[in-house]
């Protein structure tokens, strides 16, 4: 059996000429044999009567302390909400279609509030109807522990969801239908000249979310790279082919980029650098810092000092450690991280000394780098973010 797992943001569900849109894509699947699973997100954004935010800041005007279980059956609500409107949309168009929490789906977890794990997917019940020529919706962005509790994935959660769905039922792909024809090169509001990408490599998207480009959720990047299950992502509003995510060596075989070192240029703003002016850490500050569940990045180690990068809500709450165990530290604000990415650029000498060179032809000061295989950031001024990215797409012919 042909199965193809479509999941729909929220934006893709808002409204319900969108919805429309969507639910002609799953006609379209159908009609090409294909048996559609569907995965929805809540509708909508902030604001929405129905989507997750609006429900929270009702819940947070009456008591902002929401215990995280409660938290969890508040917020799985909106993805239902959205799963019986779809499915009652598909019903209204001819189709026999079935809406399902995502429990109901399978979805087992752990009984981590607000970020739960997977322990596995039961899909037998998806399967069923399947089987049935019924349409599964599923209520993305959450699961059940084997106690019956409610719980949710943590935020683009329902990425999560299409992608364990995909994996569990073997399908053909996973679709994740969005507002933008595919991933591109880079921030279209920053560069408009941007490409979209036709195939990209799983570690590439992968190394993309990390350093900042919101394209897709990381973990479920790695559920699809660990299946080797194909993901596109699409545009809900047009018929553009979108971006193929897929192995390296099907992602690179005869396609129009193969020849491009870079990939594409991601960027995570509100950065801080800290330098800890110390030589020995007798109070295993870093181990303290993880404890407070402070998340760092761009690490050197120095005899004298160490060098590193933290998000800017983070900063308060280090400084208040810092004082504590008497470190002598600097700090600079206002930075940003200016990634390059691409599988390409692995072993190939003076990719380095090019970037900087273009940063300093563009009066560009770098802060700190940082490199691996596939990916080398440029701590930079946050002001001079934009004029960076474009620099360096330009100069890479992106």
């Amino acid at each position: 059996m042909n199965i193809l797992v479509q999941k729909f943001g929220g934006t893709s569900v808002a409204t319900n000429e969108r919805r429309n849109m969507a639910v002609s894509k799953v006609i379209n699947a159908i009609e090409q044999g294909y048996s559609p699973v569907v995965v929805v997100s809540a509708i909508g954004r902030n604001g929405d009567p129905y989507a997750t935010d609006t429900m929270i800041n009702f819940a947070k005007s009456i008591n902002n302390d929401i215990p995280k279980r409660e938290m969890d059956i508040l917020m799985s609500c909106c993805e239902i909400i959205s799963s019986v409107i779809f499915t009652n949309t598909l019903i209204s168009k001819g189709y026999k279609a079935k809406a399902f929490t995502g429990g109901q789906a399978g979805i087992i977890t752990n009984s981590n509030f607000g970020n739960a794990d997977i322990i596995r997917v039961e899909s037998n019940h998806l399967m069923d109807a399947v089987n049935q020529n019924i349409i599964p919706v599923v209520a993305g962005f959450q699961g059940i522990t084997v106690d019956g509790e409610i719980t949710t994935l943590g935020r683009g959660g329902s990425d999560i969801s299409a992608v364990l769905l995909g994996e569990a039922l073997k399908a053909y792909a996973v679709e994740i239908y969005t507002d933008v024809d595919g991933i591109m090169t880079a921030d279209p509001r920053i560069v408009s000249n941007a490409n979209i990408l036709k195939k990209i490599s799983y570690n590439e998207v992968f190394q993309l979310a990390e350093q900042g480009a919101k394209v897709i959720h990381p973990r479920a990047v790695e559920i699809a790279m660990r299946g080797n299950v194909p993901l596109i992502i699409k545009n809900t509003m047009t018929d553009s082919q979108g971006t193929i995510i897929t192995q390296y060596n099907d992602a690179y075989n005869n396609i129009y980029n193969a020849d491009k070192l870079v990939t594409g240029i991601a960027n995570l703003n509100n950065r801080v650098q800290i330098v800890l002016n110390m030589a020995n850490d007798e109070n295993n500050i870093f181990e303290k810092i993880a404890e407070n569940k402070i998340s760092i990045d761009l690490i050197n180690i120095f005899p004298d000092k160490k060098v590193f990068t933290i998000s800017e809500q983070d900063l308060q709450k280090l400084e208040e450690l810092l004082e504590k165990y008497k470190i002598d530290y600097t700090i600079k604000e206002n930075c940003s991280k200016v990634s390059i990415v691409g599988n390409r650029i692995r072993g190939v000498p003076g990719v380095m000394s090019k970037i900087i060179k273009i940063l300093s032809d563009n009066d560009i000061e770098i802060y700190q780098t940082a490199d691996s295989y596939d990916t080398i950031s440029c701590l930079i001024s946050q002001d001079k973010t934009e004029k960076a990215i474009r620099a360096l797409h330009d100069e890479f012919k992106l």
